[in-house]
């Protein structure tokens, strides 16, 4: 698997694939997963259109696995605050970034334990998702 770069709220990694390519890879990766898409925010159209500002092509998609998003909501009616997943892909260099919001470090936001081992397993699907991007397994 590749490594995957990371800060204290997000995974990510930058692909040599082209953003369009990147973007539908992405979706593909998470339905493996599990996840389906619940949001899709193109921020550059958003961007031009509220603010008349040109910017890099861009998209936050708002990742959601039904049977973790269960098992949090048994645990948090409040959990929904911090859903779906968030995930970014945009242009840079000539290729693409993906970057994941990390579930450890937004559902931590509650300070509920048990959602702890949902959090664990979310990342995980997550991180296999990012990490099997670009290199011809996805």
């Amino acid at each position: 698997m590749n490594t995957l770069a990371r800060t204290p709220h997000s995974f990510g990694r930058t692909l040599a694939t082209p953003y369009a390519q990147a973007v539908d890879e992405v979706k593909e990766a998470l339905k493996g997963e599990g996840f389906g898409i619940l949001s899709e925010i193109d921020v550059k159209a958003v961007l031009k259109e509220k603010r008349g500002v040109d910017f890099r092509r861009y998209v936050i998609l708002g990742a959601c696995n039904p049977p973790l998003a269960e098992k949090a909501f048994a645990a948090d009616l409040d959990v929904g605050l911090l859903l779906p997943c968030n995930v970014v892909v945009y242009e840079d260099d000539g290729g693409s970034r993906v970057e994941v919001a990390d579930p450890i470090a937004m559902l931590e936001i509650l300070g509920r334990p048990e959602l702890r081992p949902i959090a664990d397993e979310a990342k995980a699907k997550l991180e296999r998702a990012v990490s099997g991007l670009g290199d011809g397994r996805r």
